[in-house]
């Protein structure tokens, strides 16, 4: 009797590992942490293009809490022109999805000075005729609220404008911050007619031999009706990018902070969930002359120096700061915790240098 041996082949015994291109890593990866990959990325163009990777990421970037909406251009709407993102070149690649408006986002007609924002963002057409809406170059024309309808658990939203709404001179120093819930809680504005660098780090900055008292000269060179203008000016700008935020906090009630800036730097309006709450709740009041919130009266108190000297080098000429609060409130309205913490550096330490100086009151009736 005879045998035959057959030896198995190799690669039975032992299989060839697999190469490490052929693995899918992210498969491994469990949903919560793709969801805090998602939380970094937050821009909703890149969570666009997210979307169109794989059907597990479409899935699950509608549950991402924190979303960063970047307009990329304002244009006036005198020839019914749009905020709009640069985004034709993917928005082939997704047509056929429900976050297709990531990819063609338009923000409806931005204002003449003061009166855009009232339309930025807000539904005046119904979203059919939005979704519809193309303009000469093919390019489908979505509102904000429509894109972010797709987003079911957004926590923390930010809206970032390209430019702010303010004409400001070149070397005009102007920023303001403002806290709304149904309407104006408080507001603070920096500003100052030229920002320049000292000649010498080592130079010494000028003593204090005004005692925070506001020079004649102030009064009579147009010093304070131009602080006037810049107060008026970043409440109606505060005011109106609040008006056009309603129907996004209606919608999103998982909203913990809300924040809209501009890429200047220029102005920034925030809410936290208490103020959020209490505008879905208490309604807000609009202004009867343009689209934003109605302006309480107001207490404020200023703060002026001819010269402020930053310790980083930074004069500031003819720096002015500005605290407001509704005359209704219960609230300090020159409380230094919330003024100091309001503008980054080297402006912080700006605040808090005028804030030592003499402090002068003012009042402003509701408009």
């Amino acid at each position: 009797m005879s045998y035959l041996l057959r030896s198995e082949p190799v690669s039975r015994i032992h299989p060839e590992p697999q190469p490490l291109d052929d693995i899918d890593h992210f498969d491994h990866l469990p949903d919560s942490l793709l969801l805090l990959i998602f939380d970094k990325v937050a821009d909703v163009k890149d969570l666009g293009r997210c979307c169109i990777v794989s059907r597990r990421f479409h899935s699950l970037v509608p549950f991402v809490e924190n979303v960063l909406v970047r307009v990329d251009c304002v244009i006036s709407d005198d020839d019914d022109r749009r905020f709009s993102l640069n985004t034709a070149s993917i928005s082939d690649a997704s047509a056929g999805g429900s976050f297709s408006a990531l990819f063609r986002l338009v923000f409806a007609p931005i204002f003449k000075p003061f009166q855009a924002l009232g339309q930025f963002l807000g539904p005046r057409r119904s979203l059919s005729s939005l979704e519809d809406e193309t303009d000469q170059s093919g390019v489908t024309h979505h509102s904000p609220t429509q894109v972010l309808k797709n987003f079911a658990e957004i926590r923390f939203l930010r809206i970032e404008l390209p430019t702010g709404e303010l004409g400001i001179e070149d070397g005009i120093l102007l920023k303001w911050r403002a806290d709304f819930g149904s309407t104006l809680d408080n507001c603070m504005i920096l500003g100052a007619s030229s920002v320049t660098r000292s000649s010498s780090d080592l130079e010494s900055p000028l003593l204090d031999d005004d005692n925070g008292n506001i020079p004649e000269s102030f009064y009579t060179n147009g010093g304070l009706k131009l602080r006037v203008v810049w107060t008026i000016s970043s409440l109606i700008a505060a005011s109106a990018r609040h008006y056009l935020l309603q129907p996004i906090i209606t919608e999103h009630k998982t909203l913990d902070r809300l924040v809209l800036s501009d890429a200047d730097g220029q102005g920034v309006l925030s809410m936290n969930r208490e103020q959020l709450e209490e505008l879905r709740v208490t309604p807000l009041s609009a202004s009867s002359a343009s689209k934003r919130t109605l302006v309480p009266a107001l207490n404020m108190r200023l703060w002026y120096a001819p010269q402020l000297d930053l310790p980083d080098g930074t004069v500031l000429t003819g720096a002015t700061l500005v605290a407001i609060r509704p005359s209704e409130s219960k609230k300090e309205v020159c409380d230094a915790s919330w003024l100091a913490d309001a503008f980054e550096e080297p402006f912080g330490t700006a605040a808090r240098m005028l804030i030592k100086r003499r402090t002068y009151c003012l009042e402003m009736n509701s408009f």
